[in-house]
């Protein structure tokens, strides 16, 4: 894609992604126009070709060679598809002082303030009385009223959120009950759903900022940005001799461990029926594993103009400069020699720049699907992303180019140029 057209389509894919199973089905839609094929796991398992199978919030595509005649190696992109936020309670309607509020438990570790005086919806899936699942997208239903200085005149200095009381949205000034309304989004009535799973979800589009137009502003770039560089890039990739697979979790910002994601088992179930396909036997898959590599893509961080005593003074990397080279002593990423050699062929067969990342030693660093999925598979990992401002905030900033290169590393390496 020509420079902007990669971030203009990454926005349009965030815009169409409000929570993990919105990002699920706009993967399948994308790779149902590259000529994938859905695969259902209680159907016997497909041989060759290029297919795609969904669990949840989770999608996991392949593309595997149909004369693979022994064990290959597979080629694995790693991204996750959820977000830090809000997650809507059972019963979360209430009425208090003339204002309908609405009941969220914490999702993962969001930047809270940035959520305050931003206008959201909700996103998700709802479960029918008949087993049906609709999901949902509603508009900017609900708000976080920020209180004013003249109430509190700390509030400047120290700004304080208790988690149950201060962080209520609200969303009306009648009684009325959300999930009624959510009901009707889909044409339901409010005693036909038995379940649901609705997350808070900016409605403000991601926008291409800054004098020179260099920064795209936009909520979940964490870390739909990988996992869009990782459907682009698979969709564009040429067939090559080693089975492709690009495996999207849910789930990662709440540990992983779930049936959709990386310290589950759906990507070990997914490998071991394409060996068990492809006729390769307990001992071919073991040999296509030693042969395999996986590269978990998820976002990291720029350096902060504002708190540079935050970084590492010796690795500031910054947006527009590459994708990042994550890595941390205490194996919070994976990456090690090896695999640091190889991300870089990869980078240099794909003609992009790339930069270190390492944590102040002060200030230690989160971690994400890489170990989890090196841990479950013993497979080769390399831990990377594009750099970030405002990581954990309701909108996001990177570069415009970051996302591009990304994507042109991942397809470089779907289609085997580091070899």
């Amino acid at each position: 894609m020509p420079e902007i057209a990669h971030a203009e389509d990454l926005a349009a894919f965030v815009s169409a992604s409000p929570s993990s199973y919105h990002a699920a089905a706009e993967v399948v839609r994308r790779l149902d126009g590259a000529g994938f094929t859905a695969q259902a796991e209680t159907d016997p398992w497909q041989p060759g070709g290029a297919h795609y199978v969904v669990r949840d919030g989770a999608v996991i595509a392949w593309r595997a060679p149909q004369d693979a005649s022994g064990p290959v190696g597979f080629r694995i992109v790693g991204a996750h598809t959820d977000s830090p936020g809000f997650k809507l309670k059972p019963e979360p309607s209430a009425f208090a002082y003339g204002w309908s509020q609405a009941g969220m438990e914490i999702y993962g570790g969001p930047l809270l303030n940035s959520w305050l005086d931003r206008e959201f919806g909700l996103a998700g899936r709802v479960v029918a009385r008949s087993g049906e699942v609709h999901l949902v997208s509603t508009p900017a239903w609900l708000r976080i009223p920020q209180v004013a200085p003249h109430l509190d005149r700390s509030v400047n200095e120290s700004l304080h959120l208790d988690k149950q009381v201060n962080l209520k949205p609200v969303f009306g000034t009648a009684s009325l009950d959300l999930l009624s309304a959510v009901a009707g989004s889909v044409g339901l009535h409010r005693d036909e759903i038995d379940g649901h799973d609705l997350f808070a979800a900016v409605t403000e589009p991601p926008a291409i900022i800054g004098v020179t137009g260099e920064f795209l502003a936009s909520a979940r770039l964490d870390n739909l940005s990988s996992v869009h560089a990782g459907v682009v890039a698979l969709a564009a990739a040429e067939p090559s001799g080693e089975v492709q697979v690009l495996a999207c979790f849910d789930h990662e910002e709440i540990g992983s461990s779930t049936r959709s994601g990386a310290s589950g088992p759906f990507l070990e179930s997914v490998l071991k029926r394409i060996a068990d396909s492809l006729g390769w036997g307990a001992d071919g898959y073991e040999r296509a594993l030693a042969a395999s590599f996986v590269i978990s893509a998820d976002a990291g961080h720029a350096i902060h103009p504002n708190y540079p005593q935050l970084h590492d003074p010796d690795h500031r990397p910054s947006v527009n400069a590459g994708p990042l080279l994550k890595v941390n002593a205490n194996q919070r990423y994976t990456t090690e020699g090896p695999s640091a050699a190889r991300w870089l062929r990869i980078c240099r067969a794909a003609g992009v720049p790339t930069q270190p990342f390492v944590s102040n030693n002060a200030v230690p660093c989160g971690s994400t699907i890489g170990p989890l999925t090196a841990t479950r598979l013993g497979i080769q990992s390399v831990d990377v992303g594009i750099p970030l401002l405002s990581m954990h905030s309701a909108r996001e900033l990177c570069g415009v180019d970051d996302p591009r290169w990304l994507g042109a590393a991942l397809e470089a390496f779907f289609v085997g140029a580091d070899s």
